[in-house]
């Protein structure tokens, strides 16, 4: 069930790797998402092919020939944001991609989605940046990822926005007036932040209360 504010506060936030065990916790539809994983042509909308066990079987498999290839952001032990990347080899999606397909140098940042109660508060910089400190540690050198330059629903779209991957320093390799393909040269950072966790934890964000699980029935299980 979907979170919803409650007040404003601070509450234990931290970054995590993504991990099959972790699939089944990502915000909103992401969960069962696999619209980038998936070989045949569909609509660029969250859930247009779901299919949560071949998601869990793709980050494994990720995992093994590739390494990590997600980050998942936590409050008060619910999933607030997550962030998905690897090589383009692994998103059979791109083919499909009108803008033509990532450079063969780049790893791919497929989707970064916050949680609707959480945005415009500084959570995806984070997220990004979480992500790309961790490919730089790897020794990667570029992130590509497709943009929308239309308005979202953020909700159900697997695209980023053209204007938030403006705002951190990505340019536009590939045009297409709906779904540009842009760069980020991981060289052209001017500083890193030293601890991400810290500046995740000094957002001011509302606290967000899970709606309790009814009670089980008498005699059920």
């Amino acid at each position: 069930m979907a979170a919803r504010i409650t007040e404003v506060g601070i509450m234990a936030r931290r970054i995590r790797p993504l991990t099959p065990q972790r699939v089944a916790e990502l915000p909103d539809a992401c969960g069962c998402c696999g619209f980038w994983e998936s070989p045949d042509h569909a609509q660029p909308r969250c859930g247009a092919v779901c299919d949560p066990g071949r998601l869990e079987v793709w980050v494994e498999t990720v995992l093994q020939e590739w390494g990590d290839c997600g980050r998942v952001i936590y409050m008060d032990g619910a999933a607030i944001g997550f962030a998905k990347y690897a090589p383009a080899r692994f998103f059979p999606q791109v083919v499909s991609m009108a803008a033509g397909p990532p450079s063969e140098d780049a790893v791919l940042l497929a989707c970064l989605h916050v949680d609707s109660e959480v945005r415009h508060a500084g959570v995806g910089k984070v997220l990004l940046q979480a992500v790309l400190r961790d490919l730089a540690s790897r020794g990667e050198r570029t992130v590509e990822a497709y943009a929308s330059t239309e308005m979202l629903d953020r909700r159900s779209s697997p695209m980023i926005t053209v204007e938030f991957l403006l705002r951190q320093g990505f340019t536009v390799v590939r045009p297409h007036p709906r779904y540009p393909l842009m760069r980020l040269e991981l060289k052209s950072l001017a500083a890193w932040t030293d601890n991400i966790e810290a500046v995740l934890e000094s957002l001011q964000l509302p606290l967000l209360r899970r709606e309790p699980a009814p009670a089980p029935l008498a005699g059920s299980r």
